[in-house]
């Protein structure tokens, strides 16, 4: 045990780095400024060099990439396939037959929320709420559910349960695994239970609290009224000719669905230009074309499921294929590998034409999009790696060989008689703080810090590591993810339902609350 007296200035640097950058996040700002210069601040503590604190801001973002650059490849390579997918229309037709069982406002909303779940496990929530807003919330609305119903079932299922744990494109278990010394796959696995129990309760009390009062008979009426609603649930006063367009477009895909011809009838096409997907229509194409690209759109609507089903089956069952164990960058290797070469055959499936230089478009938007998504989680995860005795000697300038301080794990051992170590008061502990990081909007920035303080906690509250960040990451990424915080991605949920964002976090609060606390609790049950 250290006592407080063998603390040094760096340690006290890096208290203070973290306590800055969990209150600027309760402010609901930016952390990555306060991430940096605590990065200097303990690094010029540490060596008392001017030169070494200034090296330790770059070499900080570089450890970090250098660790978790396998985590923004698979993040491309997904997202590049779901533009493959999205330029022969395949994207949108893995989803429209769930139309047809929409019976009522009850079934609506959980098959929306299974649906939601689904897609976002493997594209994540951000692409896949377009998608789904667009295709079944308007056939949602018809069967009788409440708009607020739709934005909640989305919420939870894709914000909530699929981000959360993240189990198949592995990015937050990958980061809180790193963070706590602990193995990926264990935190993922952890991860997906805890994320699955506290869907369950959300999605439960919500139906009960909400979706059972408010459903409605099926019919056009119900369509009708959502469509007269603005984008935040305000009456629209007046519409320009292109929004009316728009408004009517919901109408009619629910009228060709309900009568039996959707699949039959020609649907607009996304064919690439110039790089871009646009959306051409049946008469701009010959007929040959329409019906080449209609049938290779059947096809990978099918075989993409099938095949990353055929992943996770494998991972979960190596011995199938004769392999050993799958597991962490193998994992990611695994996946990333399937995407690319699905995006590559549906591409090509869309003419040969222009091939090779749109699937080298698709991988570079995917970066793109990767890097803005992740981006901003290096020079945080630089901070928190400096706390980390197995990565602070690259960024802090010690030679090999020399003593490397574990600043994080020796404030907390310093601190422990301060502490209770009780497994329930640990638990709690690491999930508020996952929530309080949560408060910026992001939900990924946090996870360094929970796994670090997962890390460093768990020996004393007799708890593995990873069902320590696990906890810590429900409470990150449900909170910040696009559940509890009106200024997160959730707008963009309640913009495609056309609900007020205020009164999405009110209905989903005490639902979302009480899934996490069922869900800390079964962990701790089981740990």
């Amino acid at each position: 045990m250290h006592p407080m007296s063998s603390l040094t200035p760096a340690h006290y640097c890096y208290l203070t780095g973290v306590v800055a950058i969990i209150a600027t996040m309760i402010f609901r700002a930016n952390v990555v400024v306060p991430a940096i210069l605590a990065t200097f601040a303990v690094a010029l503590a540490s060596s008392g060099k001017l030169l070494t604190g200034l090296q330790a801001i770059f070499l900080g973002s570089l450890t970090a990439a250098h660790e978790l650059f396998n985590i923004f490849l698979v993040i491309a390579l997904m997202t590049a396939l779901l533009n493959g997918l999205r330029e022969i229309g395949a994207d949108v037709r893995m989803v429209r037959p769930f139309k047809r069982i929409m019976v009522n406002g009850h079934a609506a909303f959980f098959i929306l929320a299974l649906i939601t779940y689904l897609i976002s496990l493997f594209f994540w929530p951000t692409p896949a709420v377009p998608l789904v807003g667009a295709i079944l919330i308007p056939a949602a609305i018809y069967a009788g559910l409440s708009p607020l119903g739709a934005a909640a079932a989305i919420a939870i299922a894709g914000q909530g349960m699929a981000l959360s744990s993240d189990y198949v494109i592995k990015v937050a278990p990958g980061i809180s695994a790193k963070a706590a010394g602990a193995d990926m796959q264990a935190v993922a696995n952890m991860a997906f239970l805890l994320s699955v129990v506290a869907g369950v309760v959300a999605l439960g009390m919500t139906w009960w609290l909400t979706v059972r009062r408010t459903a409605r008979k099926p019919g056009t009426a119900n369509l009708v009224a959502w469509e007269a609603q603005g984008a935040q649930g305000e009456p629209r006063a007046a519409e320009t000719g292109a929004q009316l367009h728009q408004g009517s477009f919901a109408t009619a895909e629910l009228a060709r669905s309900t009568s039996g011809g959707l699949l039959n009838e020609p649907q607009p096409a996304l064919a690439s230009a110039g790089g871009g997907a646009a959306l051409a229509m049946p008469g701009m194409m010959s007929g040959s074309a329409m019906s080449r690209q209609d049938m290779w759109s059947r096809i990978f609507s099918i075989a993409t499921p099938l095949a990353f089903l055929a992943v996770v089956v494998v991972m979960t069952h190596p011995q199938i294929v004769g392999a050993n164990a799958i597991r962490g960058g193998d994992a990611a290797a695994l996946i990333g590998g399937m995407a690319a070469i699905l995006m590559m055959l549906t591409t090509l499936s869309n003419g040969r034409r222009g091939f090779l230089d749109r699937t080298a478009q698709h991988i570079i938007d995917g970066l793109v999009f990767a890097f803005k998504a992740m981006g901003a989680v290096l020079p945080i995860a630089g901070f928190f790696f400096v706390g980390d005795s197995s990565t602070a000697g690259t960024i802090l300038g010690i030679a090999p060989g020399q003593h490397v301080p574990s600043l994080l794990f020796e404030l907390v051992q310093a601190c422990s008689r301060f502490i209770p170590q009780s497994p329930v008061f640990v638990s709690f502990g690491v999930l508020l703080t996952g929530m309080v990081t949560g408060i910026d909007g992001s939900g990924f920035a946090g996870l360094p810090l929970t796994g670090s303080l997962a890390g460093a906690l768990a020996p004393m509250a007799h708890m593995p590591a990873a069902t320590l960040a696990a906890i810590g990451q429900m409470g990150a990424v449900w909170t910040g993810g696009g559940t509890l915080i009106a200024w997160s991605s959730l707008i963009a949920v309640t913009g495609f339902a056309r609900v007020p964002v205020l009164e999405a976090v009110r209905a989903l609060f005490l639902p979302v609350v009480c899934g996490l606390i069922a869900a800390t609790v079964v962990a701790i049950a089981i740990s």
